[in-house]
């Protein structure tokens, strides 16, 4: 057992050092933004031999390589497509892997013998730093034992690798946590083979045309099937105890695996479920909020290693909504789990919101029209203030002001109140989003005994209302302000003033755009808002399940 030595990625002494250990053909583990990676000369087909044998990985699963800039790249390649700079521009160097015609100087042991070359230029400089340090491309695939979760730190390395390989370079733990998403740049049209931080809107935003994704990505690889990506084929990023992963929405998945749990089964859970369960049961782990793609590509492999250390039988998990940055957490716990999956339930809850004006009616018309049952949040609220005396009482002992001469509170009134001072509006949701919402699960479960399978909630406030928990997704409906001005005025008899008073007092695009599933714009044009929106369902079916 050789020596690893633990080097840190600050000194520029020690990235002097792996660059010269790298160059006389022996392996080094570097940081990159996404998880480190097993590093040796990609031009040596010898050197490259070395990492499947310290790592355990079989010899058909293709690497990585790794560039520190755009001039090392055509020497690798047969050609470079128009298609492949424009992404280059855009998003090297950063978490997005290319695959390329390879050139003879790319040997067989990279490409588990196919014709092609994934390339990656990796943001983390102290990886660069360490590529033109060593002189040569990177072969890099990620520095793990083959099949266990990836590191996202050097202790991750040193638990797999020490006494394996050369040396650790500690670079800090990685920022994106996931590994790089991969496109197929070979054919007519980009097709992504592993999701990761870049996402398909994002490549079909620079592109300009359609960017599909491989089906390997959703489903098992059939044995013996050849593929063009590493991350494709075998169980991967998997704990030692087997995964039962649990789709659906939050609150669905957390009471399904609370039924579920026996003895000596652990939890994996969104931070907002921890104490829903009894760790005298068995050990529980978080890997972020449910509605934060980003801080669970960061957690995720993290807290399955964390799980190593168990003596765990079992880990049942709560699976991430598949959209966005979500859909590689998704894809990585999928094939942790061996796309072993429960569906607790066999209907589906689409969440609908954004700001007054924003057109959440109109996509719930679209989605009525599709053959969805809507509940409307506000009908709701404004249902409970008529007929819930309790409620009634409570907001008028709170707000005496808006009593109207029936006794009954004046939503006119209470609304210029509320939207005038924000503190005064929150005082208000404490006292009416507890009544909303349990109607609005009452609703949720008569309609399901009633044999409907798709409901779509229409709620302004859904996230500051907790509703986001029972939906499998959710449609963030944004348009521009001056037409959100415009339809509130319209629609409410209200001065553009007041109008814009309103729109102060709730979220901007920006929170739509962080925590929503699908963001859908909605520019007036009736046709082009149920266009757009059922181009979107069919993915956010075939995500989701097809339940």
């Amino acid at each position: 057992m050789m020596e690893t030595l633990l080097l840190k990625a600050n000194e520029q002494e020690d990235v002097q050092r792996a660059g010269e250990i790298l160059r006389r053909g022996g392996i080094v583990a570097i940081p990159t933004e996404t998880v480190y990676g097993l590093a040796a000369d990609a031009t040596s087909g010898q050197a490259v031999s070395k990492i499947f044998e310290a790592k355990g990985r079989p010899q058909d699963n293709p690497l990585i390589v790794h560039i520190a800039s755009l001039e090392d790249l055509p020497p690798l390649v047969e050609q470079v497509p128009p298609m492949a700079e424009k992404l280059a521009q855009s998003f090297w160097p950063g978490p997005l892997t290319m695959v390329f015609r390879k050139s003879p100087r790319v040997p067989q042991e990279i490409t588990a013998g196919l014709e092609t070359v994934a390339i990656r230029m990796p943001q983390h400089p102290a990886a660069r730093d360490v590529i033109r340090a060593a002189g040569v491309p990177l072969a890099a695939p990620s520095a793990n034992r083959s099949g266990k979760p990836s590191p996202t730190t050097a202790h991750h390395v040193m638990e797999d690798m020490k006494g394996r390989i050369e040396a650790v370079l500690d670079g800090g733990e990685c920022s994106v946590g996931v590994e790089s998403t991969v496109v197929d740049m070979t054919g007519e049209v980009p097709r992504i083979l592993r999701p990761g931080a870049i996402t398909q809107k994002q490549l079909k935003r620079v592109l300009g045309k359609n960017v599909e994704i491989d089906e390997a990505v959703f489903h098992e690889v059939a044995p013996g099937q050849p593929v063009r990506s590493p991350g494709m084929k075998y169980r991967h990023y998997a704990p030692k105890a087997p995964v039962l992963l649990f789709v659906g929405a939050p609150d669905v998945t957390a009471r399904a695996i609370e039924q579920e749990m026996q003895p000596h089964d652990a939890v994996l859970c969104f931070d907002e479920y921890h104490d829903f369960y009894d760790d005298e049961k068995g050990p529980v782990r978080t890997y972020g909020p449910s509605c934060d793609k980003q801080a669970q590509g960061q957690q995720l492999f993290a807290a399955l290693r964390d799980l190593d250390d168990t003596s765990c039988q079992r880990i049942l998990a709560q699976a991430p909504r598949p959209f966005g940055e979500g859909l590689a957490v998704s894809n990585r716990i999928h094939k942790a789990a061996g796309f072993q999956v429960v569906h607790p339930v066999k209907f589906q809850v689409v969440g609908i919101t954004g700001t007054s004006g924003s057109g959440k009616s109109s996509v719930g018309a679209c989605l009525q029209q599709m053959g969805w049952q809507i509940i409307d949040a506000d009908q709701v609220y404004h249902q409970l203030l008529k007929l819930d005396r309790n409620l009634t009482r409570t907001v008028l002992n709170q707000f005496p002001a808006v009593a109207g001469p029936d006794g009954n509170v004046d939503r006119k009134a209470l609304s210029r109140i509320v939207f005038e001072d924000r503190m005064e509006l929150r005082r208000l949701n404490a006292i009416t989003h507890p009544a909303v919402k349990r109607e609005i699960r009452r609703r949720i479960r008569v309609l399901t005994s009633q044999g409907c399978r798709r409901i779509g909630l229409d709620v302004p406030l859904l996230y500051e209302s907790g509703l986001d928990h029972v939906c499998d997704f959710v449609i963030g409906v944004v348009a521009p302000e001056p037409a959100l001005t415009e339809r509130i005025v319209r629609r409410d008899g209200i001065s553009p003033e007041q109008a814009r008073i309103r729109l102060a007092s709730q979220p901007d695009r920006q929170f739509y755009e962080a925590l929503c599933d699908i963001l859908i714009e909605n520019d007036g044009d009736e046709e082009a808002l149920f266009r757009n929106l059922k181009e979107s369902l069919p993915q956010m079916e075939e995500e989701t399940g097809k339940k």
